[in-house]
């Protein structure tokens, strides 16, 4: 997505030095907003002039916050939404690519360049300012307002985390292209019409790019941690492997004990038994009655 946008900013850098058609177009513009009754870009302007901290945070917001919010919005839908993630940045991509070809096809001055418009640069009154003076600006394309990237990408950011999310809050992301679409407009960076072509881009991509269900990212997102749960149960099984390993070897050695044991206690029986048999008296010979008779005959 960097890598497009650095595209997208060379493109617009390729697409300078058409100064006159693009005042001319910035006049046809106004008058057709006039012709449509769109309400006046003043109108905001008038708003934020009323207070001089109020037009300064509107500049502050509009240098800043356009290429961070969509950066983090990338990076959490990466981590927390992956199948919305893919969804997202070719929507993205898309639209940016897009916008490379109106520079080249309609040059168009923002109204703050324009005279009929009666607007003020409350960048360059104010500050701060993200422009140069155009002839000496060499990092952007001041002729390319239309269409209005800043729009299109904080709308695509609000309709990205409400399709990925379930909180019962997610529209409140449509705050942050409403607060641009203002900031864009009273600053007198961009048209009304800057962003309704912006918003024509979006919904083309998002018509032709499917987006993900739920479903998609909860079952990415179990196989993920399925994974993790694996890898974690392979390396406790080892342990448990080698643990009982180590019990057997030690229940054997306690065997060869047990056995060693056993073997002296059957030697020391015998060797028991033996001493005693030496240490008693044999006993006589049974004699056979008659034979006694006969030898206490023999005696008288």
């Amino acid at each position: 997505m960097v890598g497009l946008f650095l595209v997208y900013k060379l493109g617009r850098q390729l697409a300078t030095g058409h100064v006159t058609e693009a005042l001319h177009n910035a006049g046809r513009v106004w008058h057709l907003e006039r012709v449509l009754h769109l309400p006046g870009e003043g109108l905001v302007q008038s708003l934020l002039l009323d207070s001089h901290d109020l037009v300064r945070l509107a500049n502050i917001y509009y240098a800043t916050v356009h290429f961070p919010a969509t950066a983090a919005f990338l990076v959490w839908m990466y981590l927390r939404r992956p199948a919305h993630y893919v969804w997202a940045r070719r929507v993205l991509a898309a639209v940016t690519a897009a916008a490379l070809v109106l520079p080249f096809t309609f040059p168009l001055a923002p109204p703050r360049m324009l005279a009929l418009s009666g607007l003020v640069d409350t960048g360059r009154v104010y500050g701060p300012s993200v422009y140069g003076p155009p002839r000496t600006d060499h990092l952007s394309n001041q002729f390319a307002a239309m269409p209005s990237l800043h729009f299109g990408w904080a709308l695509m950011v609000a309709i990205g985390l409400i399709a990925a999310t379930r909180s019962r809050l997610r529209w409140l992301w449509l705050l942050h292209p409403l607060v641009t679409l203002l900031v864009i407009v009273g600053t007198a960076n961009h048209y009304w019409i800057d962003a309704i072509v912006a918003t024509a881009m979006l919904g083309t991509a998002l018509a032709l790019i499917p987006r993900p269900r739920h479903e998609a990212d909860t079952v990415d997102t179990a196989d993920r941690a399925d994974r993790a749960g694996a890898g974690a149960g392979s390396t406790d099984a080892g342990a448990a492997s080698a643990g009982t390993g180590v019990g057997s070897a030690g229940a054997g050695a306690a065997s060869a004990g047990t056995g060693a044991g056993s073997a002296g206690a059957g030697s020391a029986g015998a060797a028991a038994g033996s001493a005693a048999s030496r240490g008693r008296p044999r006993p006589l010979p049974a004699q056979d009655p008659a034979s006694a008779t006969a030898l206490a005959g023999t005696g008288r």
